[in-house]
């Protein structure tokens, strides 16, 4: 097939973006729910991870805020927003069947923020967005589409998983699978990679020391490995 055009790549990358930054702040806001029970702003540890500073009231104002807050650039409703305006632009490439799962799974935290009982709420969330990964590979034929999509899931996290001090071999394992999808890519795209912040990523992930002492280079590298518009994100 034909390539695509630059905007339309942008689209892609930040559509894949996106609905990895949901779906994993989805699964860590889970995990906080735990640490929260009868502690007093036990969050912070999450805010740390993003440079974030404690603006919230309490335990239910952050976590009302980071899960349904669309206006909070940080949280899981403005993540979804974002990866639902760009499928709609893409409905053609990505299919109106995966474009259908982000709508499910915006109905699905709409339903949740009205909940007295968010966390059971918020359970369908997880295989809402395991099945929109299902249909982008059901339905797309085209390779460049597909891992550019890929591309931008599997960069932001691996992105979010350094933020949040994974172990090295979760970490080393996502940047594996970066780099084959890197690798996948048609030759004849516009949609390029930096090789000399790839080469930096490469060696600082090539061991854990390195990892445990450049995780803010590793960042930003990630950053401009795909030097976007980001008029998209």
């Amino acid at each position: 097939m034909g390539t695509i055009s630059l905007e339309h790549s942008d689209r892609l990358y930040w559509l894949g973006r996106y609905t990895e930054r949901f779906f994993t702040t989805i699964k860590a806001l889970g995990r906080q729910f735990d640490k929260m029970i009868g502690t007093a702003h036990s969050y912070t540890d999450y805010l740390d991870c993003f440079g974030l500073p404690d603006t919230y009231m309490d335990n239910k104002d952050f976590i009302r805020s980071l899960l349904f807050d669309e206006n909070n650039a940080h949280s899981a409703a403005y993540s979804l927003e974002r990866a639902y305006d760009n499928g709609i632009v893409l409905r053609e490439e990505i299919s109106t069947d995966s474009l259908s799962f982000l709508q499910m799974a915006k109905d699905t935290l709409t339903k949740a923020g009205q909940s007295d009982n968010v966390r059971l709420a918020l359970l369908p969330l997880e295989d809402i967005i395991y099945s929109f990964w299902g249909s982008i590979n059901e339905h797309i034929y085209d390779d460049e589409i597909r891992n550019i999509i890929y591309i931008g899931k599997t960069l932001e996290r691996l992105d979010l998983y350094i933020r949040m001090k994974y172990p090295f071999g979760i970490v080393e394992k996502e940047f594996i699978r970066l780099m084959k999808n890197l690798n996948r890519v048609p030759k004849g795209t516009p949609y390029r990679y930096s090789t000399k912040y790839l080469s930096d990523l490469v060696e600082i992930l090539g061991t854990e020391e390195d990892y445990k002492r450049e995780s803010d280079k590793a960042i930003d590298s990630l950053g401009h490995l795909f030097e976007t518009t980001e008029v998209f994100a």
